[in-house]
């Protein structure tokens, strides 16, 4: 009877942390999967920052330590300390998808945020700055 018990037991929390796993795993898959549309003028936009620009490179650096470095990690693979407990997967800008997005892609949605992505037209009013920043990620590829 106690082996039968035990068994019982034994099979009742096996499903339940499979049920847990399952549920994660798929919050998780939403959370990577759900689109961020950028509007096509926006994605067209250029970036005024010329390629190499090492002012603007260093100040999107110092930018980043400030203002993006706790969720996005130092080298934009999205593990800064405060990564773990986002809902949202922050993203690995040094991948190839995120630098296939456009200049004005990133400048778009660091300008206007989404979920727990700040809007940061507001935390950094000058627009070079924001453009500072996406010169700055760019230097994150691979």
């Amino acid at each position: 009877m106690k082996t039968t018990k035990k068994a019982v037991i034994f099979v009742i929390t096996a499903a339940i942390a499979v049920v847990l796993t399952l549920g994660n795993n798929a919050s998780a898959q939403q959370a990577k999967a759900k689109p961020w549309p950028v509007p096509d003028k926006d994605k067209a936009i250029k970036s005024p920052v010329k390629a190499g620009d090492q002012a603007a490179i260093s100040n999107g650096k110092d930018l980043w330590a400030k203002h993006c470095k706790s969720c996005h990690g130092s080298k934009g693979l999205g593990d800064g300390p405060k990564a773990a407990s986002l809902k949202t997967n922050p993203g690995d800008f040094s991948s190839k998808d995120f630098q296939a997005f456009t200049d004005g892609e990133i400048f778009h949605r660091t300008s206007v945020g989404r979920d727990e992505m700040p809007n940061y037209d507001k935390k950094i009013p000058d627009a070079k700055d924001r453009w500072d920043l996406v010169a700055y990620m760019r230097t994150f590829k691979k």
